[in-house]
């Protein structure tokens, strides 16, 4: 049995029942990264004796008759901005290639209470900024499907390895479609939740601005909608050290199963291949017994989206820019100058203003999400990007802004979304974003679940 395909439900499952134990799932992952990384650059850095030393604490716990956790010897990867034990927090810089973290951030401590081994530390861009995955520390990532496409960012080596069977699960970050563009790219599925559902800090760096707080979520992903229902509950433990988290039910009240679809929120201009996808979700949606109303557009996204840049660039725009100087990384030096002018020009109380206007527009998609508990829309209003399209000048970063206008959108009002992978178009993948209110990750999964029951595209894959 190749341990490498199984989902972690599944493997979790075999191990708890002693027909399988964490040591062999940690070999036959490790075996697996060995075979496929080489060509796509997804983990940066794994040390296999410590992968098979926590393996074997699992086994010899679970022979002493103690329950492994639910994650039961999964192997997961860990996303490089997030704090563990003994590994730098790199963050894709070689600024911070010696930051080496004194102790695991909230979601990693969590993901080892859940009895997940950590297989491994996944790329991401520089300052984790870019839908696109390089930078100088670590080189480049690829996409498993199609190395002409991106892979997401940022968490592009999370998306890349659990798509390539490296893991069954994969830990990443989303602050303005992080998770969900890498899920989308590579042909999985991800999860960004609620504001305050998973704890987060990193103890190796210092407070972030208001905005990073408001916006800055993690998130799983994983080649099953179970998956992401487990790798949730999972990291969603509580910890004192995060203000922010929220002990929120994980399963909230029954509501009807009533399915808004919008194909073009806010006048996006959605490519015929992302609108069939949607409008295969919506049957598939409505042959599992959900009513699905197809409505011209939500509340403002656009106006949200807008938002997010402004808590973006005016908490810290100029640090950022004298980081990525410092760093001299091209790709974030480039992005952040076509930001220079919108930044320079904000007035000094832009952040403030943003945070009022914020919290009528929580507002008004919190009552859209009461009538309407399952919103359906694109992830992006185009097919995955070509590699690299944002170092073509400020038209390719305008353009990818403009297609991802619903994962910056999404960001600053704290709900949660989930991208369901649904199919390939030639290589590229395809799939569709599923809405809903704060803290209601069960409608996003509830529904996703529906969707997925359609057909997703094949996975694991072998790099191409």
């Amino acid at each position: 049995m190749e341990l490498w395909r199984l989902t972690a439900t599944d493997l979790a499952r075999l191990i708890r029942d002693g027909q399988v134990s964490a040591v062999e799932a940690a070999r036959d992952a490790l075996a697996r990264l060995d075979a496929v990384n080489g060509r796509i650059n997804a983990v940066v850095e794994h040390r296999p004796d410590a992968v098979l030393a926590d393996a074997e604490a699992i086994d010899a716990a679970r022979a002493r008759g103690e329950t492994p956790g639910p994650l039961a010897g999964v192997p997961v990867t860990t996303k490089v901005n997030a704090d563990q034990r003994g590994f730098p927090t790199t963050n894709g810089l070689r600024l911070q290639r010696d930051l080496v973290a004194a102790d695991d951030s909230p979601v990693v401590a969590n993901l080892r209470r859940a009895g997940a081994v950590l297989l491994g530390r996944t790329n991401t861009p520089a300052f984790s900024l870019r839908w696109f995955t390089t930078n100088g520390l670590h080189g480049d990532t690829k996409n498993p499907r199609d190395p002409g496409l991106t892979p997401g960012g940022s968490s592009g080596g999370a998306g890349a390895a659990v798509a390539a069977g490296i893991g069954a699960l994969a830990h990443g970050t989303d602050i303005a479609g992080s998770v969900r563009y890498p899920a989308y790219a590579c042909g999985v599925h991800g999860l960004r939740p609620s504001l305050g559902r998973i704890p987060a800090w990193n103890a190796s760096s210092p407070e972030r601005g208001i905005g990073p707080q408001l916006m800055a979520v993690s998130g799983p992903l994983a080649r099953s909608v179970a998956d992401l229902r487990l790798g949730l509950a999972a990291m969603a433990a509580p910890d004192p050290r995060d203000p922010w988290w929220v002990p929120a039910p994980l399963e909230g009240p029954a509501v009807p199963r009533r399915a808004a679809l919008c194909v073009r929120p806010d006048g996006l201009a959605t490519a015929p291949e992302v609108e069939a996808a949607l409008r295969d979700a919506a049957r598939r949606l409505d042959a599992a017994g959900w009513s699905v109303t197809e409505i011209a557009d939500t509340p403002p996204i656009r106006e949200a989206s807008e938002l997010q840049l402004q808590l973006w660039l005016g908490d810290g725009y100029a640090a950022a820019r004298a980081a990525a100087d410092r760093e001299g990384d091209p790709a974030a030096i480039d992005l952040l100058e076509a930001f220079r002018g919108r930044a320079e020009a904000m007035p000094p109380d832009a952040v403030a203003r943003a945070l009022v206007r914020r919290n009528t527009l929580c507002r008004m998609w919190a009552l859209f999400l009461a009538e309407h508990p399952v919103l359906l829309v694109p992830v992006s209003g185009e097919l995955p990007f070509p590699d690299g399209l944002d170092r073509t000048g400020e038209a390719g970063i305008a353009r990818a802004f403009e297609a991802n206008l619903l994962q910056v959108g999404l960001a600053p009002l704290g709900v949660p979304a989930l991208t369901v992978t649904t199919g390939l178009v030639g290589r590229a993948p395809v799939g569709v974003q599923i809405v809903a209110a704060r803290y209601r990750e069960d409608l996003c999964l509830l529904a996703g679940e529906a969707v997925e029951a359609g057909g997703v595209p094949p996975m694991p894959v072998d790099p191409a």
